[in-house]
C-alpha cells in the first residue's frame, strides 16, 4: 500500500460519538431481514473470526450495542467477532500501522470524512457489490454517501450521522418578540433587533471564519443549489464561480461587510471561540451542534439555562425550508488487507442494515441514515430540527486534499475575509480561490 502523511482524525469526527443525544425509540424491534443478512450462508462461516475496530471508549449503551450485535452475526453465520476499540487520541496512528502492512482488522468504524483519506491510500476495499446485493443499503439516500463514494465505488456504508443547526437564546427572543427565522431577510432582521437591544458588542448572528467555517458557507451555498467543485472527466473542476455560489458568498460575508451582526474584529473565529462569547451572552445566534449546550452550562457558571437555550435549522434563502446542512457522521467499512472479504461484507449487511444501523444511531448518540427513520424522529423536541437538516445533508468533495483546502490552506476562509476587509471583490476573490482549489483538489 501507498502510505502519504495522513491528516489526523478530525475533532468534528471525535465530538460527533460525543455529541447528540440519544433518541429512544417507540417503535419494536425488528426482526433482520434475512435477505439484507448472511442467515443463508451460516454454515460456511462457522469457526471463523473477524475482527472490527471500534473507535473510543465505550459506555456501557454503546458496548452492549456491539455486544448483541455480534451475538446475532455469529447466530446468523456462525463466525466469532474479536472486537478491539481504539481510543480517539490512538486512531490516526492504528489506522497509519495498518494501512502500512501492520495487523489490521477486517471491519472498521471510521469518521465519514476520513473516508477519502484512506480510500487514497487503498486502506478500504470497494463495498459497491456489497450495497448493491443488500436491500437494507440500497435505500440509504444517495445525498448521505457523499463522501463514501470515490470515482463511481463506494468505499464505506453510512451508519449514523449528525449535523448542524443554529442555536439561539430563546429566553432573548421571548423577551424580544422574535419568531424564528425561515427566509434569510428575517435572519438579518431578527439579528439586528438581538444587537439594537443587547448592545453593538453582541454578535446578532456570529460570522464564523475559522476552521469550520464552511459548515456555515456549505450550507449557504448549498441551499442555492451551488457546490464546491465537482469530478468531470476524471479531475475536479471548481465551482466557486458560478451564480449559485457567489450569491451563498455574498450573504455569508454580507453578515459582517453589509449587514453588520457580526463584528469585523472577530473575522477568524471558529465555532468552540463563538461558544465561549455565546456563554457570556456575547452571541444571540450561531451554527453548531448538541454537545455545545453542557459546556455553555459550565463556561457560564450557570448564568446561561439550558431552558434558555434552543435550535432551529438554518433557514433557505426564500423559506422554502430547512437550508442542507453538513454532512457529519461515523461509517463502517472493510480493511483493505482483509483476508475474508466476503464475510466482512455479512458483517456490513447486518451492522449498517436498517435495524441494527438504526440501533447503532439512536443508542449511539447519532441520527439514523434511512429517510422513513429520520422522518419520525422530526416531530421529536430535541431531535427534529437535525433530522430535518441531516434529511437535506450535503457533504464536502470526497477528496482526501479536502482537508488542505479547508482548513490549511484556508482557501475559503481567506477569500471572505479579503472581501469583508475590502482588499477584493467579490467576483476576484472567488476567481483567485476557485483556481487554488482546483489545484489543491487535482494534486
Amino acid at each position: 500500500m501507498r502510505i502519504a502523511k495522513i491528516a489526523a482524525t478530525t475533532a468534528t469526527t471525535a465530538a460527533l460519538a460525543l455529541g447528540l443525544a440519544a433518541c429512544g425509540s417507540s417503535e419494536p424491534e425488528a426482526k433482520p431481514d434475512a435477505n439484507a443478512s448472511a442467515a443463508s450462508s451460516g454454515p460456511k462461516f462457522a469457526g471463523q473470526t473477524l475482527t472490527v475496530w471500534r473507535l473510543g471508549d465505550p459506555n456501557d449503551v454503546v458496548k452492549k450495542y456491539q455486544d448483541e450485535l455480534d451475538a446475532e452475526f455469529k447466530k446468523l453465520t456462525g463466525a466469532d467477532v474479536k472486537q478491539e476499540w481504539i481510543p480517539w487520541p490512538q486512531v490516526n496512528d492504528k489506522f497509519t500501522a495498518a494501512a502500512a502492512g501492520g495487523a489490521g482488522p477486517d471491519v472498521t468504524e471510521i469518521g465519514n470524512d476520513q473516508v477519502p483519506i484512506w480510500q487514497s491510500q487503498d486502506a478500504l476495499k470497494p463495498i459497491t457489490d456489497v450495497f448493491k446485493s443488500s436491500p437494507d443499503l440500497s435505500q440509504i439516500p444517495e445525498n448521505l454517501r457523499g463522501l463514501e463514494t470515490i470515482d463511481g465505488e463506494i468505499y464505506a456504508a453510512p451508519w449514523g450521522g449528525g449535523t448542524r443547526a443554529v442555536l439561539y437564546r430563546k429566553d432573548w427572543f421571548q423577551e424580544l418578540k422574535i419568531e424564528v427565522p425561515k427566509t434569510w431577510d428575517e435572519l438579518i432582521a431578527a439579528a439586528k433587533k438581538i444587537q439594537e437591544k443587547k448592545g453593538k458588542d453582541v454578535d446578532g448572528f456570529a460570522f464564523n471564519g475559522g476552521t469550520d467555517a464552511n459548515h456555515l458557507l456549505g450550507s449557504l451555498v448549498w441551499s442555492l443549489g451551488g457546490d464546491y467543485a465537482a469530478r468531470e472527466n476524471g479531475k475536479w473542476v471548481g465551482k466557486l464561480n458560478d451564480p449559485a455560489f457567489k450569491e451563498g458568498f455574498d450573504f455569508y460575508t454580507n453578515l459582517v461587510a453589509k449587514e453588520g451582526v457580526s463584528s469585523k474584529s472577530r473575522l477568524t473565529q471558529n465555532s468552540a471561540e463563538i461558544r465561549v462569547r455565546f456563554s457570556n451572552s456575547k452571541v444571540g445566534m450561531y451554527l453548531t451542534a448538541p454537545w455545545d449546550i453542557a459546556t455553555i452550562k459550565e463556561e457560564s457558571k450557570g448564568k446561561v439555562k439550558e431552558d434558555n437555550l434552543s435550535f432551529f435549522s438554518l433557514p433557505s434563502k426564500d423559506g422554502s425550508g430547512p437550508a442542507p446542512s453538513f454532512l457529519g457522521g461515523n461509517d463502517i467499512a472493510v480493511w483493505g488487507d482483509t483476508k475474508n472479504a466476503e464475510l466482512a461484507g455479512e458483517y456490513l449487511k447486518l451492522a449498517a442494515g436498517k435495524v441494527w444501523g438504526t440501533k447503532y444511531a439512536k443508542e449511539g448518540g447519532f441520527l439514523p441514515v434511512y429517510a422513513d427513520e429520520l422522518s419520525r424522529l422530526e416531530s421529536d423536541p430535541v431531535q427534529g430540527v437535525f433530522a430535518s437538516s441531516f434529511a437535506k445533508a450535503k457533504a464536502f468533495p470526497a477528496d482526501s486534499n479536502w482537508t488542505e483546502a479547508n482548513e490549511t490552506k484556508a482557501v475559503l476562509q481567506n477569500a471572505g475575509r479579503s472581501v469583508i476587509e475590502g482588499k477584493k471583490d467579490a467576483a476576484a476573490a472567488l476567481a483567485e480561490a476557485n483556481k487554488e482549489l482546483e489545484e489543491i483538489l487535482n494534486q
